[in-house]
């Protein structure tokens, strides 16, 4: 089989990029090591998802907009970041982007049924699941996958999206800094007494980090993070002594609250690869930029690179050029690290001051939360950037 592209991975970034490069005359072949049910119903993970206002208008143009149920979509309006026990709080308001929200809070869950359902109008793309790529073969010139059952596959060209720890990345030869903040990140959702008033919280307490993503009604999505064998503990609570424990955790800030859902652990790794691309090879959402999830702003980083990959793809098609020439690649490349690279760093920088619990650096903490509430351009600032507005 020789088609256009193929891409390894079939996650929400991976069936974007399929749904954008459809209807052009290209033929596309999507690789998933997952059955094809576990696609079009997605289990809950925990997971709920920060889209911008450029997200959600590239999701609208790929047609899974639509798709998402309103019941797992919620209005992510303003933010609020607090230190230790203080109450005083950093705002950041969507009004001061102009806007009248930050963004809204979408279910992974239902992003991953949307990108699945919106793939089945696509008749020029093949959807192989339950199989993974067993070796590369790779020139100037081709490209050969040999697939776990032997099929051979030689596409023009080939694309990574199967997560940070990317299996397909590794094969081609790239490496990736990763960054194991030595912590796991638990997710659930709980009902709680108090109106969170679509306000999104990130509390950097002392030994933990809590977060609160508001969705609809007086229920929250809850981060906590903790080292791993704390949150092994916390997973094998009942569910009342876990209730108890998550109200004291949050000082009774949302008064009574009851768990809603099931309990999500993650290990907190960031990834961010060496190179974005390669002999006829481009990488993808959480294998080209793996972000800790502070900001819940990851997958943004997926969309902007399907935005610009398939930009890139498109235009040498047009053109009559071969897609797997250096020269689109190297521009996604360099597109792609102007648009991450500097949050990413920032965000690790952030994580790592907000999480040193030593006195100089609780200090500094405190400060610089205070000074920034000052500084209106720079809040703008923040606001602009987390709505993606120019």
């Amino acid at each position: 089989m020789s088609p256009d592209i193929v891409i390894v991975g079939a996650g929400p970034a991976g069936l974007c990029l399929a749904r954008a490069l459809s209807g052009h005359g290209l033929s596309i072949v999507v690789l998933e090591r997952q059955a094809e049910q576990a696609l079009a119903e997605p289990a809950f993970d925990g997971r709920e998802i920060a889209l911008t206002h450029g997200s959600q208008a590239l999701l609208e143009r790929l047609g899974l907009w639509a798709r998402l149920p309103g019941e797992d979509v919620a209005v992510l309006r303003d933010a609020q970041v607090f230190n230790g026990p203080s109450l005083f709080a950093l705002k950041i308001r969507a009004e001061q982007a102009g806007a009248e929200r930050l963004g809204h809070l979408v279910a992974n869950q239902a992003i991953r049924r949307a990108a699945y359902q919106a793939l089945s109008d696509c008749a020029d793309v093949q959807l192989l699941c339950e199989t993974s790529v067993r070796a590369i073969e790779q020139s100037q010139n081709e490209m050969k996958l040999v697939l776990q059952d032997g099929q051979v596959l030689q596409p023009r060209m080939l694309v990574a999206a199967d997560s940070r720890f990317s299996e397909t990345r590794r094969q081609l030869g790239i490496g990736a800094q990763l960054k194991d903040f030595a912590k796991t990140m638990l997710v659930c959702r709980m009902q709680h007494e108090q109106d969170h008033q679509q306000i999104a919280w990130e509390w950097f307490g002392y030994g933990q980090t809590l977060a609160l993503l508001p969705l609809n009604g007086r229920q929250s999505s809850v981060v906590l993070t903790l080292p791993p064998r704390e949150i092994e503990r916390l997973q094998k609570l009942d569910e009342a002594i876990f209730t108890r424990e998550m109200q004291q955790r949050f000082d009774r800030r949302l008064g009574a609250m009851q768990l809603v859902s099931s309990r999500h652990a993650y290990p907190l790794v960031g990834a961010y690869a060496r190179r974005m691309v390669g002999t006829r090879c481009a990488l993808l959402g959480d294998a080209a930029v793996g972000m800790h999830p502070v900001t819940a702003h990851g997958f943004n980083f997926g969309l902007i690179g399907v935005q610009l990959l398939s930009d890139a793809l498109l235009a040498a098609h047009g053109k009559r050029q071969d897609i797997g020439a250096t020269a689109p690649l190297a521009r996604y490349e360099r597109q792609l690290r102007l648009a991450t690279w500097p949050l990413y760093q920032a965000t690790n920088l952030l994580v790592e001051l907000y999480t040193n619990d030593r006195l100089p650096a609780r200090l500094l903490r405190g400060a610089g939360l205070r000074v920034a509430q000052g500084l209106l351009p720079l809040k703008k600032g923040i606001a602009r950037h987390l709505t993606a507005q120019a």
